[in-house]
């Protein structure tokens, strides 16, 4: 099984949105008993908010419900427990790191490191356009997808 975990800021809109596109992704592949697939955030600010409601009607514009999400700081122990550990932005390593304090084996990456054209995920916190996102997301789970299958992890 694989253990993925997403990471952004708040846990309230970018990774919430990856974790919950991914596990639509994969189990309309037939791949969901390969997975095990959550979030957390970075920061103490939003832990026990849902899902922000821009992201949630995002997420609900496509059929994929994130009702019983709440949010969650990322922990030392998290290191150990997942097999990658994705985060939303550059500005999220040093943070995650804080928590971590390092990454010996070499789990950490950026979602859209996995895409044609890496670089960090639009923060629709500030952008206020979840479409971008979203998009920006799904392009950055499509190439994590691709690499699994590249390295015969799937």
């Amino acid at each position: 099984m694989i253990h993925v975990l997403f990471i952004c800021h708040g846990n309230i809109c970018r990774s919430p949105m990856a974790e919950y596109l991914f596990r639509d992704m994969v189990e309309k592949r037939g791949l969901s008993a390969q997975f095990h697939i959550a979030s957390a955030a970075t920061s103490r600010e939003e832990i026990g908010n849902g899902v922000y409601p821009p992201a949630k009607r995002k997420l609900a514009s496509v059929g994929i419900s994130c009702t019983m999400h709440h949010a969650r700081q990322v922990t030392k122990e998290d290191y150990a427990a997942y097999d990658y550990l994705l985060v939303a932005e550059r500005y999220n390593i040093p943070n995650l790191m804080r928590q971590i304090k390092e990454d010996p084996d070499h789990k950490v990456y950026r979602l859209l490191d996995f895409s044609s054209r890496p670089r960090d995920i639009a923060d629709p916190w500030y952008t206020g356009d979840f479409d971008i996102t979203y998009h920006d997301i799904a392009e950055g789970l499509e190439g994590f997808l691709a690499y699994l299958k590249k390295e015969n992890k799937l």
